[in-house]
Formats: structure tokens, C-alpha cells, sequence
């Protein structure tokens, strides 16, 4: 019998955050969820910790990819779940009821589920909301359109249908998911936002470490949804908001 929720966790090299992951999800309590680790050929401690779980996990799968797009894709492939969620090695659910909640407003049968993230500095120090500490309110009624200046919600805090979910485009490197969202976007009618954080999203990632790919991809995919001229103002709209908003918090949440 398929679960309500399939989660997706990409590791690699991660057994310094595996355990972390696994723990939150598993100690929530609840049970119409599966879970599914797609691995890039760890070669440290990942798998053997995650075989501690294993008679709990859907899936492990162990093998070359071609980057964390490729393996997201490997995973929806296995996923049975009505609705889909990545949560990467090293994230976790926002609180110990965070899984609960989720399953109540899935079973409302939204197209997508949102919300915002608590980021947290590579010490484990809670920094805030993403919504607060970063210049990208969360709109209350998100549509694909509130994304034409930059990525609102981070995909740890999306979930949507498996039904209509597309495939990660592996033309990026960086930046595919905020592309998966806007696509989801588009073919979602009942979007929901919840009424608490759904992650603990740990900052110094990928995009993060190669901020010049990321910025790159992240314009040609705008120009691709919004066109190149209207990407170019918005631009110019989010490095002046950019500025006002570091002025406005400067030391606040560092």
C-alpha cells in the first residue's frame, strides 16, 4: 500500500549529517510516509549509517550520478507516495510534530504545501525564518509569478503531488530547483501555505560554495519563465533590496 508522503534524501560524503536527518524523521512518530536515500557512492560512513534505519527505509540505492539533480530524479522514480519532499543530509524537520502536521494538510489535498525554513549556521545555531533573515518574504497565496525575482521557498520547505511534479531539468547544475518549483507552480490549483516552519535548513550548501554558477543559472532560468529584459529590471530590483535589506539588519542575525 503507497504512503501519503515520500521523503527523498540525496547524500554523498555525508555521514557527518545523515544521522541528524534519519533521527528527525523517524523519531516523529508517524507512519504514512516512505523514505529514500539515493546515494552518490559515499565511500565514509553514510551507508553504514543509514543501514541502522534500514528496516525503516523504502530504499537505499548506492551508485554513480551525474550531480544532486540526477539523484532527485532517480528517487521520484522510486517513490510511490502521493506527494513528494526532498529533505537533504544535514536538514531536518523544524520541530518534533513538524511530520504530523504535514500529513494533516496533505490529507487536505492541496496541489503543493509550503512554508517557510529556520536556517541554521554550520555551527547548529538557529540564525531565523528564512523569511526573516533573508530579503524574500513568503507570500501568503504563493503563485508561480511571485518568483520572477528570486527563489522564495527553498525546496526542503515544498511539497507537491508526484502526479504533476516534473523531472529536475539536468541542464543546471546549481539551480534546478527553483525551476522544478516554478514548473510545479504553473500546473498546481490548490496551493497551500502552512501555518509553521517545515525545516531546519542547514546553510553552506552546494549553491552556496559556487555562487557564480548558481547566479548564472538562476538568471538564464528567470529569463526562461519572466523573458530577458523583464529578468535584467528584476535584477536590478533585487541588488538594490539587497542592499537596503543588509543595511536594515546589519548584526541582527549574525
Amino acid at each position: 500500500m503507497s504512503k501519503l508522503l515520500s521523503i527523498i534524501t540525496v547524500t554523498y560524503q555525508a555521514e557527518a549529517y545523515i544521522e541528524n536527518t534519519l533521527r528527525s524523521i523517524f523519531s516523529q512518530g508517524e507512519q504514512d510516509f516512505e523514505v529514500i536515500i539515493m546515494d552518490g557512492g559515499s565511500r565514509d560512513r553514510t551507508l553504514e549509517l543509514a543501514q541502522n534505519y534500514a528496516s525503516q527505509i523504502a530504499h537505499i540505492v548506492s551508485e554513480p550520478d551525474k550531480g544532486i539533480y540526477d539523484a532527485m530524479n532517480k528517487g521520484m522514480k522510486l517513490a510511490t507516495g502521493k506527494y513528494l519532499y526532498f529533505l537533504n543530509a544535514g536538514d531536518t524537520f523544524a520541530g518534533p510534530d513538524t511530520l504530523h502536521q504535514i500529513l494533516l494538510d496533505l490529507q487536505k489535498d492541496p496541489d503543493v504545501l509550503y512554508g517557510d525554513a529556520i536556517f541554521v549556521n554550520p555551527a547548529g545555531k538557529a540564525i531565523g525564518l528564512r523569511s526573516e533573515v533573508s530579503p524574500h518574504p513568503l507570500p501568503d497565496h504563493l503563485t508561480w509569478k511571485d518568483f520572477d525575482k528570486g527563489m522564495l521557498v527553498c525546496h526542503q520547505s515544498f511539497i507537491a503531488k508526484r502526479e504533476l511534479a516534473p523531472a529536475f531539468s539536468m541542464e543546471y547544475r546549481m539551480s534546478s530547483d527553483i525551476d522544478w518549483e516554478i514548473n510545479c507552480l504553473k500546473l498546481a490549483k490548490g496551493i497551500q501555505k502552512t501555518a509553521y516552519p517545515i525545516c531546519r535548513y542547514l546553510m553552506g550548501g552546494a549553491s552556496v560554495k559556487n555562487l557564480k554558477t548558481s547566479w548564472k543559472e538562476r538568471f538564464q532560468i528567470l529569463s526562461n519563465h519572466f523573458g530577458f529584459f523583464t529578468t535584467c529590471m528584476n535584477h536590478l530590483i533585487i541588488i538594490i533590496r539587497g542592499l537596503l535589506f543588509t543595511w536594515q539588519k546589519r548584526g541582527k542575525y549574525w
